[in-house]
């Protein structure tokens, strides 16, 4: 009797929500029938066909997949299924492979919006930002809507169904290839004399001109690429620096040092890392042989706390004269030039404790 139920399948218990695999026996224009391997069979049909027509479209007769069950038996006996997983699967397989391949695609654009253009392609809604439109496109870009475009994927999340093309992979392909053999020849380290193209409050671009290569018999030898990369406010200058637009402007000429590569999303490399003042000697690499313990120099006062006063020695390199160390009464002004003396030199931790020196010297003062 348990081989008779076996066979015909009366002992297989089916719930709605289960994942089936089953084998396509039949495709019609209103459902697809499936061997589900028990007494009865899987249909796939009505909503759940409409849903899932596109992909019904690339399936044939004799097609393993996976359904999941809608309605576990009908009162004809049969079992309706949702191909709504498998269409899904398929289709970010499908995207995967564009975007692996980076194969162009058709994309009807839909939205233009300051971020950039909200496509359809292929059945699917993407977004190209703004950075990834090319030059040419973007002096029409009020004029795109209801127009086509080719752009490649460059990175898909799938839980936040999520998809981002570039129209600039595909009208500037030839220069970003050259971007990125530019970036590979680039090492940390490398010095460069760049322009200021752009100051903002985070820090400024700077361009400079990359040699795609030295051998003389490379073909690529004297072709060179302009490539921009970004100097964080924090890499501006050895001193403090409130904002980068007191230090540089546009179009300034300005030596810089390589640091690091900026990744972004997709296959494209994404900017330079770049720093001024690690292109400069650090003001700190000798400091205890400038700055010896008890010796008197002057000093510029650039800021006051509850704790004390800093004094600007140089740029980049300033001292704390510890509110013990003035005495009650006195009061320093911002900008005002003091002699101070040197307590103490901690190049590891970059600091340096001082001691006012007094005309008048009042008890354990200098």
């Amino acid at each position: 009797m348990s081989e008779l139920l076996e066979q015909y399948g009366s002992a297989r218990g089916l719930s709605i929500g289960d994942m089936i695999e089953g084998v396509i026996l039949e495709i019609t224009s209103k459902r697809v029938v499936f061997d589900i391997g028990g007494k009865s069979e899987g249909m796939v049909a009505e909503k759940a066909f409409k849903e899932a027509e596109n992909f019904i479209k690339t399936l044939k007769v004799g097609d393993k997949l996976q359904a999941k069950v809608l309605v576990p038996e009908t009162q004809e006996g049969f079992t309706i299924l949702s191909l709504r997983q498998a269409s899904s699967d398929a289709s970010w397989k499908k995207l995967e492979k564009l975007k692996n391949d980076a194969i162009p695609v058709k994309c009807f654009i839909r939205v233009v919006n300051p971020s950039g253009l909200i496509v359809d392609f292929d059945g699917f809604s993407g977004f190209i930002p703004k950075s990834q439109l090319g030059k040419e496109i973007l002096k029409e870009t009020q004029n795109l809507v209801g127009t086509k475009i080719e752009a490649v994927v460059i990175d898909l999340d799938r839980k936040s169904n999520k998809i981002i093309l570039s129209e600039k992979e595909v009208s500037e392909k030839e220069q970003l290839e050259f971007v990125k053999k530019a970036l590979k020849v680039i090492k940390e380290g490398d010095i460069f004399v760049g322009e200021v193209t752009s100051v903002y409050d985070f820090g400024c671009f700077v361009k400079i001109c990359v040699p795609l290569s030295k051998k003389k018999k490379d073909p690529l030898a004297g072709r060179q690429v302009f490539l921009e990369g970004l100097v964080h406010i924090s890499e501006l200058s050895w001193d403090k620096i409130d904002r980068p637009s007191n230090l540089v402007s546009q179009g300034d000429k300005v030596k810089v040092k390589v640091i690091g590569k900026l990744e972004s999303p997709g296959r494209q490399a994404g900017k330079l890392a770049l720093s001024i003042k690690q292109a400069q000697k650090d003001p700190w690499q000798n400091i205890e042989k400038k700055y010896k313990k008890d010796g008197k120099v002057s000093g510029k006062v650039v800021k006051i706390s509850g704790f004390g006063t800093f004094v600007s020695l140089e740029p980049g390199v300033e001292g704390l004269i510890h509110i013990t160390k003035i005495p009650p009464g006195k009061k320093l002004i911002i900008g005002e030039k003091v002699n101070v003396y040197i307590e103490e030199v901690d190049k590891k931790s970059r600091r340096i404790s001082l001691g006012l020196v007094l005309t008048e010297k009042p008890v354990g003062y200098k």
